[in-house]
């Protein structure tokens, strides 16, 4: 059986291999411009796209909180570990004191909560659901 892994570990080591391999990366550079009905020009950047996939990849964890299984207290307990290492890197690590990596954590935080929510929402279906036990 495998032990469930959080899946915002994959866009933390990205942005980590991205800023320390790849060292000034401009998360302000243009991927492309689209042209708005409304005349406007919606202009993606290399940070947008990375928060878009995190913000992908949070939409499987919480369907992932969904499942009721007996990992998903340790998932649960993973996602927070991941979420305090992402906060000690923030505070510690200066490549990592940016406005994408604050929202990367703000997502993490969002799945700590979600997952602990979700879970407990099951829980209370699942005990509402359960026969009464009696003679």
């Amino acid at each position: 059986m495998l032990t469930p892994i959080p899946l915002l570990i994959v866009p933390l080591a990205i942005y980590n291999i991205i800023i320390f391999l790849t060292p000034g990366v401009a998360w302000a550079a243009h991927i492309a411009d689209i042209a708005m009905m409304s005349g406007s020009i919606w202009t993606i950047t290399v940070g947008d796209g990375f928060l878009a996939f995190t913000l992908l990849v949070f939409l499987f964890e919480v369907l992932k909180a969904t499942r009721v299984s007996s990992r998903s207290i340790v998932d649960h307990i993973l996602s927070v570990l991941v979420f305090v290492g992402a906060l000690v890197e923030f505070l510690l690590v200066p490549q990592a004191a940016t406005s994408i990596f604050a929202l990367l954590m703000g997502i993490m935080l969002l799945d700590v909560i979600t997952g602990f929510s979700v879970s407990i929402r099951v829980a209370q279906r699942d005990v509402a659901l359960s026969p009464a036990s009696g003679g």
